[in-house]
């Protein structure tokens, strides 16, 4: 059926709109045209059709109007067009494949439907809703989606799980009965977990034990030793199965192709003699996407292990993130785990179970050539279609730069705008967009007279930073001196705000601290923003204070810009939320002479300092800490008797000096020692 899709999708070029919503709409129609929804997967492939139908008023509304699109809105149609042929394809799996392997793969499967609703929503990341005049209720519709794509949970049906359980139960009973105990096997209970994957008369089961039999011929190949042996018993028990719940004139009329059916089974029978043995896997050995046992297992980015075959095949078929996690993989590269595999390599001496794939056909090699070649186009298609994918972000990226570079203002807003959505999304995106040339572009609107070209500019600027090199190029644009004038007078808060947080991102490298403190207007700036901004807004504030207070020479701009006693205050004000922003930079700034002498002067610090001993955070508990001792050292005598007044100060720190971080109980016990000191000497010892 996708041959029949226009030949756009494979161009490196703009694709033309029309043909682009002919093709989602044709999808779209062919996805949620299902007469039957598959009895495993019920719910995630309802829920998937449901979503698409809610996006299929978006692109009929769209060819309606016949207007020009913006690009980031093409490059956002594209990425749906691929994400709707994914969930055709998975659809079409659970659909065709075997209901049994479904059951048993259930949470593998639940996990692919997630990933495709995730990007679905990171499709949607860049969809600039405002400029395509859509009706409001298409748009608060595909708005709803959208947040319900991001925040969306893992779903996994609890009763698939309760009958894959039930399942295996049957399938152990199975293999551990023998000739004088044929009534081990519980046909009833199988009948109804049969029954309740859509299995319910002889031409099913027939279907289903062909399914499996396909199914066991790809897991063979691939080495899946475990796999194969469930399969196995899979098409034994639905066999036996028709063989006792169907009456006996059905049992003759398909005996002969029954016979059929299992003898294809039968190269695999040099696997029954490790069959039991298979069952008794540690599940610390098993690939977390097949439940195999691994024979080559790797490492990937966020720190799980998986079989070689397994993940590579999940990272074939488009996807970037962890199977287990859900995690984002930052990089496609698989360490090989040679600690597991050794373990594993010992436990199957111990337990006779062969190190290599056995074959026992002279036309193993070329299977295992087609298999390799096979796994090879997989790669390059996964290769071609991540490039093709690049390809159209580096055309809108141009695309947009140059439509900074001389359109009209209108124009401009709407590229910075569209700019600021596509390097929101992936670190590709942010490398493709510096190397088009945007960022010098970005640098010169913000000094824009138009409040919202500001806010555009400087917030793609924001998120071009989050790519490392790209704080180099907006460094060496001379960027720092025009986002100072944004953070001090921008045109709205949010341009203020967003100015703030790339002042952070910059200071992230140590020498651009330096650079940034040196300049009049920065800290100042900044400290007012502490003062006048929104919650998020003081809180990008503070952590870039605390980032540019690393070096001395800042703290002291820091203290005569007035940051204490507005730093002071943000401890009081529970619903900001920058408590341990705000107690790390005051902790920062006590190093230096100026600092400590204008923290004194705070007449409710010692209160406050007190109840985040026993109220605040793990880190915030730390800060206040290192602020009451270094009160107390420099001639606190003040505040160590107010500590020793309060009823609770002592508990705090005794429970922080047993139980607190490393660092909290060696500051907690030096506290502690002199505070004994200070009461010993008020009490005149002999």
């Amino acid at each position: 059926m996708d041959a029949t899709l226009p030949a756009f999708i494979m161009s490196s070029g703009f694709p033309p709109t029309g043909s682009l919503l002919e093709a989602l709409i044709h999808i779209s129609n062919e996805v949620t045209s299902l007469e039957k929804i598959p009895k495993v997967q019920f719910k995630n492939v309802s829920t998937i059709i449901r979503r698409i139908k809610l996006l299929s008023s978006l692109y009929e509304e769209i060819q309606q109007r016949k207007k020009p699109l913006p690009p980031s809105s093409i490059l956002c149609l594209t990425e749906l067009l691929s994400v709707i042929r994914q969930v055709k394809v998975l659809i079409q799996g659970c659909e065709e494949g075997s209901a049994l392997w479904n059951l048993m793969q259930t949470e593998i499967i639940s996990n692919q439907f997630h990933a495709i609703v995730k990007e679905m929503g990171r499709a949607l990341d860049i969809l600039p809703l405002s400029l395509l005049n859509l009706t409001a209720d298409t748009k608060e519709q595909v708005e709803l989606l959208h947040k319900q794509a991001k925040r969306v949970e893992l779903c996994i049906d609890q009763q698939e799980i309760q009958r894959r359980e039930e399942l295996l139960q049957i399938i152990a009973a199975y293999k551990e009965k023998n000739s004088k105990n044929k009534g081990a096997v519980n046909y009833d209970k199988l009948k109804e977990i049969l029954g309740s994957v859509g299995l319910r008369s002889s031409n099913h089961y027939d279907q289903e034990i062909s399914k499996l039999g396909v199914e066991a011929e790809k897991q063979a190949g691939t080495g899946g030793l475990i796999a194969v042996s469930n399969i196995k018993s899979l098409m034994s028990l639905v066999s036996l199965s028709k063989s006792t719940i169907f009456n006996e004139e059905e049992n003759e009329e398909n005996h002969e192709d029954s016979r059929q059916r299992l003898a294809s089974s039968r190269h695999l029978d040099h696997f029954s003699s490790c069959q039991s043995m298979v069952f008794n896997t540690p599940d610390e050995f098993r690939c977390p996407i097949s439940l195999d046992l691994m024979r080559d297992p790797v490492i990937v980015s966020s720190g799980h292990t998986y079989d070689r075959n397994s993940i590579a095949q999940w990272i074939n078929s488009g996807h970037h993130t962890c199977p287990k996690s859900g995690q984002r993989l930052i990089h496609m590269a698989l360490i090989p785990n040679y600690a597991l595999k050794s373990l594993i390599n010992q436990w199957c001496q111990e337990n006779n179970i062969p190190l290599v794939e056995a074959t026992s056909s002279s036309s193993s090699s070329l299977e295992r050539s087609n298999i390799k070649g096979e796994s090879n186009e997989k790669a390059i298609d996964h290769i071609y279609a991540t490039k093709t994918a690049m390809d159209a972000v580096k055309m809108t990226a141009e695309f947009l730069v140059g439509k900074l570079a001389t359109g009209s203002p209108d124009i401009q807003r709407q590229a910075a705008y569209e700019l600021r959505l596509l390097a929101k999304t992936g670190m590709d995106n942010r490398r493709i967009i510096a190397e088009a040339g945007a960022i010098p572009f970005l640098v010169s609107l913000l000094d824009s007279s138009d409040p919202r070209i500001q806010e555009n500019a400087v917030t793609a600027l924001l998120n071009l930073s989050i790519f490392e090199n790209n704080r180099i190029l907006i460094m060496a644009a001379g960027a720092i001196d025009s986002i100072v004038d944004v953070l001090q007078s921008g045109k709205n808060m949010e341009a203020r705000e967003n100015a703030a947080a790339t002042i952070y991102s910059l200071s992230i490298v140590d020498d651009y601290k330096v650079i940034i403190g040196s300049r009049p207007k920065a800290i100042p700036a900044l400290v007012r923003l502490l003062g006048e901004g929104t919650a998020a807004g003081k809180r990008d504030a503070a952590i870039a204070l605390h980032n540019l207070a690393f070096y001395n020479i800042n703290k002291v701009s820091i203290v005569v810009a007035g940051a204490v006693p507005l730093l002071v205050d943000q401890l009081m004000d529970d619903k900001a939320g920058i408590t341990d922003d705000a107690l790390a930079v005051l902790a920062l700034i006590l190093g230096c002479s100026e600092g400590l002498e204008e923290i004194r002067k705070s007449k409710i610090l010692v209160t406050l300092l007190i109840d985040l001993l026993r109220f605040g955070s793990a880190k915030g508990k730390e800060n206040a800490i290192t602020l009451l001792l270094g009160l107390c050292k420099t001639g606190g005598e003040e505040v160590a008797r107010r500590l020793l007044i309060n009823p609770s100060s002592i508990p705090s720190l005794q429970s922080l000096a047993a139980d607190g971080s490393l660092k909290a109980r060696r500051k907690a016990e030096a506290l502690l020692r002199l505070l004994n000191r200070c009461c010993f000497q008020s009490h005149n010892p002999v």
